[in-house]
């Protein structure tokens, strides 16, 4: 994507369904289930820029001896940073004890990372500073090993004042009002409730140490997830590990952030994606299942894992754009959707090049476009064929005609390079133009000046800047006659609330565009009636029935906002004319029918909270204020 936004995190966890020793003899080392988190992290590793988090926990681990560890690291390599780390104790273990070192036992008492469930988080921070204290996994302790928790997730919640609310009515005193702490807190509290429940019926017949041992058999995690995630409003896929053992994965009723897993009669695995888990244990992708909306995949003590109802499934929205950009190309579903992206733009594309192929050069920026772009071409060939027929029974025999009809391909040509040491991202928005501008390269002389037209697919347009600033003007100077930037994203049109830092109107190139529209035809009136309605909607509570901005949008056409956006990206000194093509909404449809959920680009959110967050974003826009409307 030209234009950096922010990422998905990613989750991953592991259970041993078998003691230590079985894996030190069957796999060589006591590490396994370390080394296969590392690379379930690491296979996951563009989901998290800022940082990184790793717990275990080690089952039955003997009073007096820690039986839950964490390190997390906002290193630029974290998980090197974590692993090392880890690596290095043992290495030392092993050259100061050498003999004992040889005794899985031993080492699972000495070495703090030596566990049977693991938990693992990459982080790519949306709100919040970049600091080790934002970094989960999340740890709640207790001496109580059974009331002791740690959560990690790819979750962003819509209500958190809400959620605050109801920890203080509880009697809580949270130490944060962020997405994070409440979580944590609350998920906390009715484990809590749970463990005194079951104490309380134990404790007739029981001693203390006997009812400890009979919690952790009993305990009911779906219960308490069901009490803990009613009142959430957002998209999230968490993990949980309890200190006694038990863990879990709860997704949201919608599917809006994907959750993955694996299990066989030695592990349990889940992940945020499946090329990650397929890498790791070189399994076959019909061998991964997902976790349905709405449930979570729990854990017990014992390993046995089974998927339980938390919320009922409402109509599942998982995310599109995981599948257009966030998520890695080499799933083969993921692949194969792309590709089509592509593909269902080439009748627009050809249509503007006026199918003159002759005259055209096909690109694209990289890298996460470079798929839809081999799609695109697939369907500019698939033109080329029909093309042919009709011509070679016009060329009526002649051999030079029929020589050039079949020879014909169409330009391909790489214009665009990226230069991976320039990460935008690392400056404030004051001086960010100026590092934008240097960060992609171009190839000279494979353009006709004045003659040919330059097609450039990329895999979203979100703010344009990168396009202004840098992209449109570097094509400009290799003189084309026209420039054409497509993208494989419909008009990312509304904010993001479940997940990606997209929260501000005034940052997305279409909604400047309709703006700029409503302005040229003087109804800026339009925009102030919507603006009171928004601001009657939210004092009433009312603004979570209904996305008021979709009327602003109803005036115009994508193509007269497609039209508009083309003239914000191109700068005063760009010579050639320039176009902006973007998918529609039904071709995406078509390309991921089972990931529907569009309302960046739609604005039909799927909770109640985004069309709150969305009439807030506009209010905020109206009024100038900076920052989040969640």
């Amino acid at each position: 994507m030209s234009d950096a936004i922010k990422h998905e995190c990613g989750i991953a966890l592991v259970r041993l369904r078998k003691p230590l020793e079985y894996y030190t003899e069957k796999y060589g080392t006591p590490m396994y289930g370390i080394q296969k988190m590392y690379l379930l992290m690491e296979k996951q590793h563009n989901r998290g820029q800022d940082g990184a988090g790793f717990a275990s926990i080690k089952i039955n681990a003997t009073p007096g001896t820690e039986y839950i560890a964490r390190y997390r690291s906002v290193k630029t390599k974290a998980i090197d940073a974590i692993f090392g780390k880890i690596s290095e104790k043992y290495g030392k273990l092993k050259r100061k004890y050498p003999e004992e070192a040889k005794n899985v036992q031993w080492l699972r008492e000495n070495l703090p990372f030596m566990g049977d469930v693991y938990l693992g988080h990459l982080r790519y921070g949306t709100h919040g500073l970049n600091s080790v204290d934002n970094c989960h996994p999340m740890v709640r302790e207790n001496n109580w090993r059974n009331r002791s928790l740690a959560v990690a997730g790819n979750f962003n919640m819509t209500n958190v004042d809400e959620l605050f609310n109801v920890l203080t009515d509880l009697g809580q005193h949270p130490r944060q009002k962020i997405d994070t702490v409440t979580v944590l807190e609350k998920i906390g509290h009715f484990l809590d409730e749970e463990n005194q429940r079951l104490f309380d019926y134990f404790k007739p017949d029981h001693n203390n140490e006997e009812i400890t041992a009979l919690i952790e058999e009993n305990l009911d995690l779906q219960r308490v997830l069901r009490r803990a995630c009613k009142d959430f409003d957002g998209g999230y896929a968490m993990a949980g590990l309890t200190g006694y053992g038990a863990s879990f994965v709860v997704r949201d009723p919608s599917g809006i952030r994907p959750a993955y897993y694996y299990m066989d009669d030695e592990v349990v695995v889940v992940a945020s994606e499946k090329p990650a888990i397929k890498t790791a244990f070189g399994i076959e992708y019909s061998q991964i299942k997902e976790i349905s909306p709405g449930y979570a995949l729990i854990v017990d003590k014992n390993g046995d894992a089974s998927e339980k109802e938390v919320l009922p499934a409402l109509e599942k929205k998982s995310c599109s754009f995981e599948r257009i950009y966030f998520s890695r190309g080499n799933d083969p579903e993921i692949y194969q959707e792309r590709k089509m992206l592509g593909k269902l733009l080439s009748p627009q594309v050809l249509k503007a090049v006026d199918y003159d192929l002759e005259n055209t050069v096909f690109s694209y920026i990289p890298n996460t476009a470079e798929t839809s772009f081999l799609g695109m071409m697939e369907g500019v060939e698939d033109y080329l064929r029909s093309y042919r027929r009709k011509a070679i029974q016009e060329a009526n025999g002649d051999q030079e005609k029929l020589d050039n009809i079949l020879s014909f391909r169409p330009r391909i040509e790489k214009l665009v390079i990226k230069d991976a040491k320039l990460r935008t991202f690392i400056t404030d928005n004051d001086s960010r133009d100026d590092l934008v501008a240097h960060v992609y390269d171009t190839t000279y002389e494979v353009v006709k000046k004045g003659i040919d037209t330059v097609v450039v697919i990329d895999d979203s347009i979100v703010r344009g800047t990168t396009l202004e600033k840098s992209i449109i003007k570097m094509l400009d100077r290799l003189g084309p006659k026209k420039i054409i930037i497509v993208s494989c994203a419909p008009q990312i049109r509304y904010p993001d609330c479940y997940g990606i830092d997209m929260s501000k109107m005034k940052e997305f190139v279409a909604f400047r565009a309709m703006m700029g529209l409503l302005k040229d035809g003087q109804q800026e009136g339009l925009a102030r009636q919507v603006y009171q309605n928004c601001q009657q909607a939210l004092a009433s509570g009312e603004a979570r029935e209904k996305n008021f901005v979709q009327e602003l949008y109803a005036q115009f056409t994508p193509e007269q906002i497609s039209g508009k956006v083309a003239q914000i990206v191109k700068s005063s000194n760009v010579r050639a004319e320039v176009e902006v093509i973007f998918q529609t909404v039904e071709n995406l449809h078509e390309a991921c029918p089972n990931h529907l959920g569009d309302w960046y680009f739609t604005g039909n959110f799927p909770t109640p909270g985004g069309m709150k967050v969305v009439n807030r974003a506009f209010v905020n826009f109206m009024e100038n204020k900076e920052g989040r409307a969640y």
